[in-house]
């Protein structure tokens, strides 16, 4: 017999309105509802969300979320101090991996970005502080398209001459719209008054 709390929680995930790409798959609740456009400070995650938004080049977000746990395991935890010392023997075998996307480039870009993200970690202190002065330290709620673009393709410059790969323009913003650099809930999502009040608490 199904509770009746449970049919409440489903029903209530269908009648929320959010951002119109997170109505397409309920795939995309959860991740819509807790994790997009909240603000991220923990160098690890920083690094896989990096990594993920670099994997669905040319693919989908729905394609990369349903490997998401697929990724983590391939990647310990997308641990940067253990994937630095991938081989080749060992990017083979991740070719392999039909839980990931199977892509020469791809996989060879994580390595890469692991020791470009550990320099950044020695130079800066963390990959958050280095990563956020993008936005100056704070979230930008719904930029205009110009100051959005602007603020992306300076990430990407910088990043590539760090050494980075799969981190163009398009990227770098869907990685800052995903870890909360930037907050583009449309004003009717229920989320976007609940990120705009934790910013402002933030700073009582």
């Amino acid at each position: 017999m199904i509770e009746e709390n449970s049919i409440d929680t489903r029903s209530n995930m269908f009648t929320k309105t959010r951002c119109a790409w997170a109505q397409t798959n309920e795939l995309f609740f959860s991740y819509h509802d807790e994790e997009w456009g909240v603000p991220v400070h923990d160098d690890r995650l920083l690094f896989e969300m990096l990594n993920l938004e670099g994997a669905q080049a040319g693919l989908s977000w729905l394609t990369v979320l349903k490997k998401r746990e697929n990724y983590r395991q391939a990647f310990e935890n997308f641990e940067a101090e253990k994937i630095i010392h991938y081989d080749e023997a060992k990017k083979a075998d991740l070719l392999t991996n039909e839980g990931i996307i199977r892509n020469r480039l791809k996989i060879h870009a994580v390595v890469e970005n692991a020791k470009a993200f550990l320099a950044v970690q020695r130079e800066s202190g963390s990959f958050d502080r280095y990563i956020w002065q993008f936005v100056d330290g704070t979230p930008l709620h719904h930029p205009e398209e110009q100051q959005g673009i602007a603020r992306s393709e300076r990430m990407s410059k910088d990043l590539k001459k760090r050494g980075f790969r799969f981190v163009g323009a398009t990227i770098c913003y869907a990685f800052m719209q995903a870890v909360g650099m930037v907050n583009d809930h449309t004003p009717d999502c229920f989320r976007n008054a609940e990120i705009m009040s934790r910013e402002v608490e933030r700073h009582l």
